[in-house]
């Protein structure tokens, strides 16, 4: 026969399960926190001067060269107070193409020039889009959250699918 545990140590025993349950919940609540604002934190850099153009120099520009990372071409104003330029950059990505023109807003202070429009604002989100699908993974596996997992992992999967369609019909 196996002799009765005494009270105290099924009771410790359960506080340090809590505990454990506890610890895990904190630390993968912690880390699912810390990449959603990585995402946040990555898109708003490019994010913040689409959403918030009032009072940016707003236009066009028709990309001519692409080199390295980059493609520039003249920029021509759209916006009362902006300047036409013979030169602004854009970063050279699937969302650019040389011939093609596109609808911009500068950085103030710069020649770098960002995508505007729905297209835009969707491809300037896309960092948060990838957070959202790795922070599903983690709260699915680490918290045990499934129904908030597929809330996350739906969100980010409407965002990305949002800006591959935004930036492939405007292109």
């Amino acid at each position: 026969m196996i002799p009765a545990m005494p009270a105290t140590a099924s009771s410790a025993r359960q506080v340090s399960v809590s505990a454990l349950r506890f610890g895990r919940l904190a630390a993968t609540g912690a880390l699912a926190a810390l990449i959603l604002f990585a995402g946040v934190w990555g898109s708003w850099g490019t994010a913040q001067h689409v959403m918030l153009a009032k009072g940016r120099e707003q236009g066009t520009v028709r990309v001519t060269v692409c080199a390295h990372d980059t493609c520039s071409g003249p920029f021509t104003p759209t916006s009362a107070g902006a300047r036409a330029r013979a030169r602004v950059e854009i970063a050279e990505s699937v969302a650019v193409r040389k011939g093609r023109t596109y609808d911009v807003v500068l950085k103030p202070g710069t020649r770098d020039a960002v995508r505007s429009g729905p297209a835009g604002i969707l491809y300037a989100w896309v960092p948060l889009g990838g957070a959202l699908l790795l922070a599903s993974v983690v709260v699915a596996g680490g918290m045990r959250l499934t129904r908030a997992a597929w809330v996350l992992a739906g969100c980010g999967v409407a965002l990305l699918t949002g800006a591959f369609l935004a930036v492939s019909a405007g292109s």
